[in-house]
C-alpha cells in the first residue's frame, strides 16, 4: 500500500505542476504562490483539488519542513546533542541551539520559509474552495474533505511557528501586490485562529482521501495540544480559567479515543514495515522517487549503513541514564547487560553498539555510550538516537522513503492520562497502562502518590515514549519557563561532576553543554533576519 500510495502522491502532484502551472515563487514569509493554488479555477474540478491538497503535504515533506524542522525541534529541547560540524561540544549547533542560546539560526530560518510555503498552499485552497453543510454529491465530499485538510495542515503549521517563535505573523490570505507584509500577532491571537482552523478541519474531513491521510481525529489531537497550553499558561488564557482549558483538552481528545490503536512492537513504528499503522494518526507519506527525504543520511549513525551516514542525532547521557535509572530496577546496567534492558522502547530508542557496514562481523565493532562505558572524547560519550536510523544497513543513497509519523496514539493515550490527572476525575491509569504494558514495564510508585508526583512523572513518560519525534521542544516547555527550569535544564547543568549511569565515568564539561537559563533565549527562538530584513512592519 505504502509504495502505491507513495507513487500515486508524487506521479499526481508532480505531474500535474509540470504540465499545466506556472512556476511557484516566494517573497516575504515565502507565501506568495502563483497557481495552482492561486488560480480558483483549480477548485472547481475535483481531481485538480486533490492534487492541490497533495501539493499542501508534499511542501510539509520538504527537507525544510521535514528534516530541519525535526532538526530544530529536537536539539532545542535540552535532551539531545549532535554531532552535526564536528564531534566536539564547542561546534556552531552545540553552542548555539543545543544550548539553548540559538540566536538567528540558519535551520529555523529554513523552517520559518517552510512552514510559511505550506499555509500559502493552504491560504489558496481556503480561500478558493465553497463548502457545504450537508454535502450531496461525491464532489462536494471531495471539496470539503480537501478543505479540512487545508485548514488542518494551516493550524499544524502555525502551532509549529508559535511554539517555536512566539509572536508570529499571522496570514490567512495570500500577498497581492498592496499586501506584501504583515505584523506579527501575539501567541495568543495565533492560538486562538490554531483553534478555529482545527475545529474546521475536524467538522470538514470526512475521510474521503483514504489511507495516508489525516482524518478528523488529527484535528481534535491537535485541540488537545492546544489546550494543554493554555491550561497552564495564563497568559494564553482569554475564556476561562485553567480547569477549563482541561476539560476542553479532554473533549478535544477523547474525539480520538478508541479510534486507534497501539502495535505490539514499539520498534515497527519506525521501519518502512511498519508504516500507517493502527496506531498512526497523522503520518507523512515519504517516496524515494521524490528525493526530498535525506532522514537516512542525516540521522543514520556513523558506518551503520553500506553510504551516506552523518549521525546528527544523540540522547544526552543524562536523558539516557534517566531512562535507566528510572526502569532498571536495582540492576547495575553495564556494556554485558544492557540488551536485557526491560523497557522495550529501549533498543528501538537508543543505539551504542552496531557493526560497520563495510566490515564483516566481528571486525568493525562500533561501541559509544553506554556499550563504550569510557566515555573518553565526545564522540563516543553519548548513545545515537535509532529511531530514524535507515533500518537497511545495504542502503547506500542520499534519500530514502521510511515515511514520519507525526502524530501516533500512544501519545494522544499519554496526553489523556496527564488531562485526566490534572482533573482529578481518577481516570488517569485507564490510558497510561496500555502504553506502560505494551513497553513491559511496571507503573512506577509516583504513578499513585498523588496529583503532583503523577504530574511529573507522566512528564518524563513522554520523554521515554516519543523522544526525537518532533514533540521535545513543546512538552518540556508548555508548563511554562520555572517548570522547564526546574525539571529538565537544572538537573543536568547541576549533573557535572557527578558519576554516569554505566561505569565510572563522571558528566563533564568538555563532553556536555550547559544549558541557559536566561528566559529571553530558552523559551522563543529569534524571528530570522530574513523576514525582519524583507517584512516593513516587523522591527
Amino acid at each position: 500500500m505504502k509504495n502505491l500510495l507513495n507513487k500515486t502522491f508524487i506521479i499526481r502532484y508532480f505531474k500535474y505542476l509540470i504540465f499545466t502551472l506556472p512556476i511557484l515563487f516566494f517573497i516575504g514569509c515565502d507565501l506568495e504562490e502563483e497557481p495552482p493554488f492561486l488560480d480558483e479555477t483549480i477548485y472547481t474540478d475535483s481531481q485538480s483539488a486533490q492534487a492541490a491538497r497533495d501539493g499542501i503535504y508534499q511542501a510539509l515533506t520538504t527537507y525544510n519542513t521535514q528534516e530541519r524542522r525535526l532538526f530544530i525541534t529536537n536539539l532545542y529541547s535540552g535532551l539531545m546533542f549532535t554531532g552535526k560540524g564536528g564531534n566536539r561540544v564547542n561546534t556552531r549547533d552545540m553552542s548555539t541551539l543545543v544550548s539553548l542560546k540559538p540566536g538567528y539560526h540558519m535551520d529555523a530560518s529554513a523552517v520559518w520559509g517552510g512552514l510559511y510555503q505550506a499555509i500559502a498552499r493552504c491560504n489558496g485552497a481556503i480561500s478558493n474552495i465553497e463548502t457545504v453543510a450537508t454535502p450531496s454529491s461525491n464532489d462536494q465530499v471531495v471539496f470539503n474533505d480537501v478543505a479540512g485538510h487545508a485548514y488542518f495542515v494551516r493550524a499544524w503549521s502555525y502551532f509549529e511557528l508559535a511554539n517555536l517563535f512566539g509572536d508570529v505573523p499571522l496570514w490567512l490570505e495570500l500577498p497581492s501586490s498592496g499586501n506584501t507584509n504583515k505584523a506579527v500577532s501575539s501567541k495568543s491571537d495565533v492560538y486562538q485562529q490554531i483553534i478555529s482552523d482545527a475545529s474546521t478541519a475536524a467538522s470538514l474531513l470526512n475521510g474521503n482521501a483514504g489511507v495516508g491521510y489525516p482524518k478528523a481525529h488529527a484535528a481534535n489531537m491537535l485541540l488537545a495540544k492546544v489546550y494543554m497550553t493554555m491550561a497552564t499558561n495564563a497568559d494564553l488564557q482569554t475564556d476561562g480559567s485553567a480547569m477549563d482549558y482541561w476539560t476542553m483538552a479532554n473533549q478535544a481528545a477523547q474525539s480520538a479515543y478508541g479510534q486507534y490503536s497501539l502495535v505490539n512492537d514499539f520498534s515497527s513504528l519506525f521501519t518502512v514495515q511498519g508504516e500507517n499503522s493502527s496506531e498512526s494518526i497523522f503520518e507523512l507519506q515519504i517516496s524515494q522517487d521524490a528525493t526530498n527525504s535525506q532522514m537516512g543520511r542525516n540521522f543514520t549513525p556513523w558506518k551503520y549503513k553500506a553510504g551516506m551516514h552523518f549521525g546528527w542525532f544523540r540522547v544526552t547521557a543524562f536523558q539516557h541514564d534517566k531512562h535507566l535509572k528510572t526502569y532498571g530496577g536495582n540492576t547495575t546496567w553495564n556494556a554485558n547487560n544492557l540488551d536485557t534492558f526491560p523497557d522495550s522502547r529501549y533498543k528501538a530508542t537508543y543505539l551504542s553498539q552496531y557493526y560497520r557496514a563495510d566490515r564483516t562481523p566481528p571486525a568493525g565493532l562500533v561501541r559509544v555510550y553506554p556499550h563504550n562505558p569510557s566515555r573518553g572524547r565526545f564522540a563516543i560519550a553519548h548513545p545515537y538516537l535509532f529511531k530514524w536510523t535507515e533500518k537497511d544497513k545495504s542502503h547506500n543513497n542520499q534519500f530514502n522513503s521510511q515515511n514520519i509519523v507525526v502524530y501516533r496514539y500512544a501519545e494522544l493515550l499519554l496526553m489523556l492520562a496527564e488531562i485526566a490527572n490534572e482533573l482529578g476525575n481518577g481516570q488517569e491509569m485507564t490510558y497510561l497502562q496500555p502504553v506502560l504494558d505494551r513497553a513491559g514495564v511496571t507503573a512506577r510508585p509516583e504513578f499513585s502518590q498523588g496529583q503532583v508526583a503523577f504530574r511529573d512523572a507522566i512528564m518524563d513518560e513522554y520523554k521515554f515514549e516519543l523522544i526525537g519525534e518532533g514533540h521535545d521542544s513543546w512538552h518540556v516547555r508548555r508548563r511554562g519557563i520555572q517548570y522547564f527550569k526546574d525539571k529538565t535544564l537544572t538537573p543536568h547543568n547541576s549533573s557535572f561532576g557527578k558519576k554516569v549511569g554505566v561505569g565510572a565515568k563522571k558528566y563533564a564539561k568538555n563532553l556536555e553543554v550547559e544549558f541557559s537559563t536566561d528566559p529571553n533565549q530558552i523559551m522563543h527562538m529569534p524571528i530570522p533576519l530574513n523576514e525582519i530584513n524583507t517584512n516593513e512592519l516587523i522591527n
